[in-house]
């Protein structure tokens, strides 16, 4: 049974603006032909891409009492 075109999302044109202004076109479900989408996050400024330091935190002392308890683990790595 083939597929009807109703049964697809509408996948159109938009405008992708990344965090330090560049643009480009992609084809996307978000929105509707020709809206834009603001990034907030995008891999020219994401501390996964750019090799900065990010900072993990703390509540209540959850990291500190996991490593305390399964610091010495050895998970299959090198002996």
């Amino acid at each position: 049974m083939a597929r009807k075109d109703t049964d697809h999302p509408d996948y159109h044109f938009i405008k992708v603006v990344m965090t330090n202004g560049t643009e480009y076109t992609t084809r996307s479900t978000y929105g509707k032909e020709g809206d834009t989408l603001n990034l907030d996050i995008d891999p020219s400024t994401h501390p996964a891409w750019t090799g900065g330091s990010q900072q993990l935190l703390d509540r209540g002392g959850r990291v500190s009492r996991f490593n305390s308890r399964f610091g010495g683990l050895s998970l299959g790595g090198k002996k």
